[in-house]
């Protein structure tokens, strides 16, 4: 017998469910799971096992589209894969159900404005890198030293009476971070010299 099973979250700063149980219930589902969790949050464990009571056949139920999708991407992509194991899908508050040639024609709607958002990030994404190439950086994370910097800490360590911790500390970088901007510098010649004379 084909069942309709609801869905329930709220955030966890939110913790009413009363509102989506009473609307699921009333849409005829016998069976709600529910959750308090972020909607930002991948680790959902009731919805991992809702799904794994769904069969061909059944119906999704959520009070809300939200409650379901993390974002306009996943929420396509959580519906695709329960239309693709041949259970139906139902958000009240938009009225929207996969079951019906309407419904799925909406939600091809949902999925291409999906696309849309994603080749838009990308295009945005990519117009920034070109724009940061062009004013002489190749994109990623602004350089934790910059060259006026680097030519100072050279300087710096090239008196080997100046330990390399305290120079890291003093330009708040790790000796790591340090090492990787300017690499191995060699004290000055005449102060080796020096200090194995002392020695």
């Amino acid at each position: 017998m084909n069942q309709r099973i609801g869905y329930a979250r709220v955030s966890t700063d939110d913790q009413h469910l009363d509102l989506q149980r009473d609307a699921l219930r009333k849409a005829g589902c016998q069976v709600i799971y529910e959750e308090a969790v972020s909607g930002k949050s991948a680790n959902r464990p009731e919805l991992e096992q809702c799904r794994k009571a769904l069969r061909a056949g059944d119906t999704l139920v959520v009070w809300r589209l939200d409650r379901l999708g993390r974002s306009l991407p996943d929420l396509v992509h959580i519906v695709g894969e329960l239309e693709g194991a041949g259970v139906g899908f139902e958000s009240l508050t938009e009225k929207i159900e996969t079951s019906s040639a309407a419904g799925r024609l909406v939600f091809h709607v949902f999925a291409a404005l999906s696309e849309f958002e994603r080749n838009l990030i990308r295009e945005r994404t990519q117009a920034g890198l070109a724009a940061a190439r062009a004013r002489g950086r190749s994109g990623g994370r602004k350089p934790k030293l910059d060259a006026t910097q680097v030519r100072e800490i050279k300087a710096l360590l090239r008196d080997p009476s100046i330990p390399v911790g305290a120079v890291a500390k003093r330009y708040n970088v790790s000796r790591t971070t340090l090492y990787k901007h300017i690499g191995v510098v060699q004290p000055r010649q005449a102060e080796r010299s020096s200090h194995a004379a002392a020695r």
